[in-house]
C-alpha cells in the first residue's frame, strides 16, 4: 500500500506526465523506440519482464532492474510502479522490507509459475536500490526513497563481505560465493556511479570504500586489459576461478558499458578506463568484438552480438574512438525484423548503450541520474 503522501506524490508526477505528453516520452525531441519496443516485447502488462530465450520463460530481479531504470529514464510512474508491485510481490514474498527479491522466477517443471531460485542477486538488487532512490529524488517520493534504504540495508546485512587482505567487498549472492578457500565474485555487478550514489545516501555504509576497492580489484582482474565474467579472492590475490574459468563474455561486457558511461568528474574514471585497454585493442586488431575472450591470454573466439556493440559505444566515445563508435553503432539494428529479432540481455544492452549516446539519460560524478526530461537533453557530455 501507498502512504498518502508516496500517492499525492505519484499523482502528481502522472498530471505531469499527461500535461505534457510529448516531451515525457522523448529526449530531444525524438520517441524512445528502442524502450517502446522492449516493452512491447518483453513486459507484461501487471509489470513483468520475460526473457524468452528460456524454455521457463522466467523473470530475473536483474531484468525487473532494469525495466525499473528505464521506465525511470522514460518518466513513466505508472510503468514503474506496476513493474515495481511484481517485484515485491513475486520476488520478495510480498515483504520487500525484509527480503532481498529472489533471483529467478519462471515456469517449474511441473507447470506452476513460482519462483525457480531463491537465492539472491547483488547485480539485481543493486539497480532495484538505485531505481528506488533517483524515482524518490526526481519525482519527489519520498517512500520509494525510503524503499531504496531499505534494499541497501539488507544487502549490506546479507552479501557486504570483507576480503580478508583486500577490504570490502559485494558478493553476487547471499549463498554458494564464499567457499573454504576463496571468494567468487563478479566485477560486472559494480557500476561505480552507483556506488557513489549509494554513498551518498548512506554515507556510514561501506559504499565509498567498495567503489574504490571495485577499481582495484578490476584492475587486478584484468592484467591483460580484458575484464572476466567471473575471479576469485584466494585471500592473498584475485585468481581464476577453476569452475568459471578467465572469460570474459556476457556479464564482462557490462564492465566496459559501466566505465563509459562513469562521468568524467569521477576521480577513478581514468583508472578503470586504464585497466581496460583490451576492447580497444581488440577492434583495431581484428575489425570486430569477440562473443568469448580468454582475459588470460586475449585469444577471441566468436561473433559478438548487436547487444554486444550497443554496449562499446560509450566505452569507445569515452576513450575518443568515434570511427570504432561508429562502426559499433552500424552493427546494431534500429528497426526491422533484425530489430525485433533481437533477444532480451541485447536489447538490455542497446537501451543502456544508444540510449546512453542519445543523451537520454547520464550520471553525474555523484552518481545522480540525470535524465533528458529533467534536464536539457541530459547535460552536457
Amino acid at each position: 500500500m501507498l502512504s498518502r503522501r508516496e500517492a499525492l506524490g505519484l499523482i502528481a508526477a502522472a498530471a505531469a506526465v499527461a500535461a505534457c505528453p510529448v516531451r515525457a516520452a522523448t529526449a530531444c525531441g525524438m520517441p524512445w523506440r528502442d524502450w517502446h519496443g522492449f516493452v512491447q516485447r518483453h513486459l507484461q502488462d501487471d509489470g513483468r519482464v520475460i526473457d524468452f530465450s528460456h524454455p521457463d520463460q522466467r523473470s530475473t530481479s536483474e531484468s525487473q532492474s532494469y525495466a525499473l531504470f528505464f521506465a525511470l529514464v522514460d518518466n513513466n510512474p505508472v510503468l514503474f510502479d506496476r513493474i515495481l508491485a511484481w517485484t515485491r510481490r513475486h520476488l520478495c514474498g510480498g515483504r520487500p522490507d525484509l527480503n532481498l527479491p529472489a533471483w529467478l522466477w519462471g515456469r517449474a517443471g511441473d507447470g506452476q509459475w513460482r519462483v525457480l531460485d531463491g537465492n539472491t542477486a547483488s547485480d539485481g538488487e543493486l539497480w532495484i536500490a538505485y531505481a528506488l532512490l533517483e524515482a524518490g529524488r526526481l519525482w519527489n517520493r519520498p517512500g520509494l526513497v525510503q524503499a531504496g534504504r531499505q534494499v541497501l540495508g539488507l544487502m549490506r546485512a546479507a552479501e557486504v563481505v570483507e576480503l580478508p587482505g583486500f577490504g570490502p567487498m559485494l558478493l553476487p549472492g547471499n549463498r554458494g560465493f564464499v567457499q573454504r578457500d576463496r571468494w567468487l565474485l563478479n566485477p560486472s555487478y559494480l557500476p561505480l556511479f552507483v556506488l557513489r550514489r549509494f554513498a551518498m545516501v548512506d554515507p556510514r555504509g561501506p559504499w565509498a570504500r567498495l567503489a574504490e576497492r571495485s577499481v582495484a580489484m578490476l584492475r587486478a582482474a584484468a592484467p591483460g586489459g580484458f575484464a572476466p565474467d567471473w575471479i576469485a579472492w584466494n585471500g592473498e590475490a584475485f585468481v581464476t576461478d577453476p569452475g568459471k574459468g578467465a572469460v570474459g563474455s556476457y556479464d564482462a561486457i557490462r564492465c566496459y558499458l559501466w566505465a563509459g558511461m562513469t562521468d568524467p568528474g569521477e576521480p577513478l574514471r581514468r583508472r578503470l578506463l586504464d585497466a581496460l585497454p583490451g576492447p580497444a585493442r581488440l577492434l583495431r586488431a581484428r575489425g570486430g568484438f569477440a562473443e568469448k575472450i580468454q582475459t588470460r591470454s586475449g585469444s577471441a573466439d566468436g561473433t559478438a552480438p548487436a547487444g554486444f556493440s550497443a554496449a562499446l559505444l560509450p566505452y569507445l566515445s569515452a576513450l575518443g574512438q568515434t570511427a570504432m563508435a561508429s562502426a559499433q553503432a552500424g552493427r546494431i539494428p534500429v528497426a526491422g525484423a533484425a530489430a525485433d529479432a533481437l533477444g532480451y540481455y541485447d536489447r538490455v544492452l542497446v537501451l543502456f548503450g544508444r540510449g546512453w549516446m542519445d543523451r537520454r539519460f547520464r550520471f553525474a560524478a555523484d552518481g545522480r541520474l540525470l535524465p533528458a526530461w529533467s534536464t536539457t537533453c541530459s547535460a552536457k557530455t
